[in-house]
């Protein structure tokens, strides 16, 4: 056993997120933990990572057990650069044995400036440093708040492979459910301050959690049809005698104590949109530059009513500033956005709307509409704030007060409040908890005008999509079909292109022993030497740019500079992964 946490109880002002649990975790457990939005899931990462005291009760862990944390808000040196920040809390020795490995995570995270402040990093960029620092760490236990958020699908394929490899345990905070699935092996639920586990994956968690609701539920059908017996016999006892069986009357009394099986609250979104004319959103030919950059360009698309479009691409490809563009908060350098007259957009972004977190949650929502009209009939905005899992008691509180998930949840509503007959989402899984994001799913798919959604999420885009749009060197590509049509369709251009011409395919010959070639040897040599001479050179670059801060022309040149070096850098990484991992081969192949 890795770790044990036992009768364990957190209060959390007037609110108890645990009462009286147990958590154990031994090698190879892969925990997901589940549960709604604010129900204490960061809380009891903290409390098992031992940063946080519960009120109640202990955590054990052997003296000799490494434990690493990734957080939900990792407390970064705005100053130290990525690879600082990466072995902040290492001596310089593991610096020094780790620092390749370093930077291939961070390569395969999307960080290739290694020297770059941390000050001026994206919100997502810090939260991938983090989980690189995280990931170096030597652990035998690894407990990840979100490590998915921030992540593209490439990144998440990669982080998957190396999560599966892990020996260690690893308890994790995930609304990834196409995650859930293929890295854990059990999964805890968080609910009403008691922790329920289930030795399963996500699909397997889903059947076992259906069939003990069935249980309860039939175990409560069975003590209601008890009790109606027992309390007619009662009654009946009464009138005949004045001495009843003691026994058969505490029995009674026993069943009459048992409470109900309770359950969670699941939000209720109902569609809530105005009238839609003819004439909808028209893209033609548009086209958007960023310090000569193209990002997007000549593409022209006329928005259908029943459209549903996933956009996906890298990091950085284009994705966001495409949707604003649909949105007409972002004029194109080219070409033109026509929006009907009757077009009502409702904008989620990724970034989310500065809140005033000591607004109360009630004004918020009541300043945008203190009413709406449903398909099911009007509710004003303090039915519609229940129904978004904002209880009475917590519509009077400052939004400061609410969980990361439970603000987000408050944003979407205050999207949909608007009443908008066309949704743009940018990235609206980030921070839903997995039960709210099925509610989602299901509003989506009954809205009655076209939704655009940019997402890393595989198993909205896969229910949701109808067409993707992908953003790709300057070029928006578009594909029928939903996230897993594309991805197949996607390894289907790649293998044309790299398959062989049948003239000049060789037959499959009898297994060699690997070995260098005279140019793989020479350049395995100097491989190291290369980096560390890009990586000076970038060093020095950076030192440039400081100097000519203020020379508009020279900073331009130097960026470009910059760019091809960091482009080379990755390039060589990729390759020192490759020559390490042959290298390995052959020393394994020798007696």
């Amino acid at each position: 056993m890795l770790l044990s946490a036992e009768h364990l109880s957190i209060n959390f002002g007037m609110r108890q997120l645990l009462e009286d649990v147990s958590f154990y975790l031994n090698a190879g457990d892969r925990v997901g933990i589940i549960g709604i939005n604010g129900t204490g899931k960061s809380t009891f990462l903290k409390v098992l990572a031992g940063r946080l005291e519960p009120d109640g009760g202990k955590v054990s862990r052997d003296p000799n057990v490494q434990l690493s944390l990734l957080s939900q808000n990792p407390e970064m040196d705005e100053n130290a650069t990525v690879l600082q920040q990466v072995f902040m809390q290492q001596p310089e020795e593991f610096r020094e044995l780790h620092e390749y490995e370093a930077k291939t995570i961070l390569t395969k995270l999307g960080l290739t400036n290694f020297e770059q402040k941390i000050g001026s990093l994206s919100g997502g960029q810090k939260k991938r440093v983090a989980l690189a620092a995280a990931l170096i760490h030597p652990a035998d236990v690894l407990i990840l708040d979100e490590p998915t958020n921030h992540l593209d699908a490439a990144m998440t394929a990669w982080l998957e492979d190396w999560l599966k490899k892990f020996r260690g345990g690893i308890v994790m905070v995930t609304h990834d459910r196409y995650f859930l699935e293929r890295v854990v092996n059990h999964i805890t639920e968080l609910s009403r301050a008691k922790l329920y586990h289930y030795e399963a994956n996500y699909s397997k968690y889903l059947e076992l959690k259906a069939q003990r609701a069935e249980m309860a539920e039939a175990s409560e059908r069975k003590r209601q049809s008890i009790l109606r017996v027992e309390r007619e016999w009662i009654i009946r006892g009464c009138k005949a005698r004045s001495t009843k069986s003691k026994e058969r009357i505490q029995r009674y009394e026993a069943l009459l104590e048992q409470s109900a099986p309770e359950y969670d609250d699941t939000a209720q979104i109902s569609a809530a949109s105005s009238r839609l004319g003819r004439k909808l959103i028209e893209l033609n030919n548009i086209a958007k530059f960023y310090d000569e950059r193209c990002i997007i360009r000549d593409f022209s698309y006329r928005l259908l009513r029943d459209d549903r479009i996933g956009i996906v691409g890298d990091n950085g490809a284009g994705k966001s500033t495409l949707l604003h563009m649909i949105a007409g908060l972002l004029p194109p350098d080219r070409g033109e956005v026509d929006i009907g007259s009757t077009v009502k957009v409702g904008l989620f972004s990724q970034e989310g709307q500065e809140l005033d977190l000591n607004q109360r949650v009630f004004d918020f929502i009541h300043e945008i509409a203190s009413e709406v009209r449903t398909e099911e009939g009007s509710f004003t905005a303090a039915q519609m704030m229940e129904r978004f899992l904002f209880p009475k008691n917590m519509q009077g509180l400052p939004i400061g007060k609410l969980s990361g998930g439970e603000r987000r949840r408050l944003y979407l509503l205050s999207v949909l409040m608007a009443a908008p007959n066309v949704l743009l989402l940018d990235e609206p899984t980030n921070d839903l908890d997995v039960m709210t994001l099925s509610i989602l799913e299901d509003y989506l798919d009954s809205f009655p005008g076209p939704v655009i959604v940019v997402s890393h999420d595989r198993f909205l885009l896969d229910k949701l999509s109808e067409q993707i749009f992908e953003v790709r060197d300057g070029q928006v590509l578009r594909y029928t079909g939903n996230w897993s049509d594309w991805q197949a369709k996607r390894r289907e251009e790649e293998a044309v292109k790299l398959e062989k011409p049948k003239a000049v395919q060789e037959r499959p010959k009898a297994e060699k022993k690997l070995k260098f070639s005279f140019k793989e040897q020479r350049e395995f040599e100097t491989i190291d030497d290369d980096i560390a001479a890009i990586e000076a050179e970038l060093e020095a670059l950076a030192a440039q740019q400081e100097e000519f801060c203020a020379d508009y022309v020279k900073l331009q040149e130097l960026g470009e500079k910059q760019a091809e070096l960091e482009a080379k850098l990755e390039e060589k990484m990729e390759r020192w992964m490759y020559l390490n991992e042959l290298n390995e081969k052959i020393q394994a192949q020798r007696p």
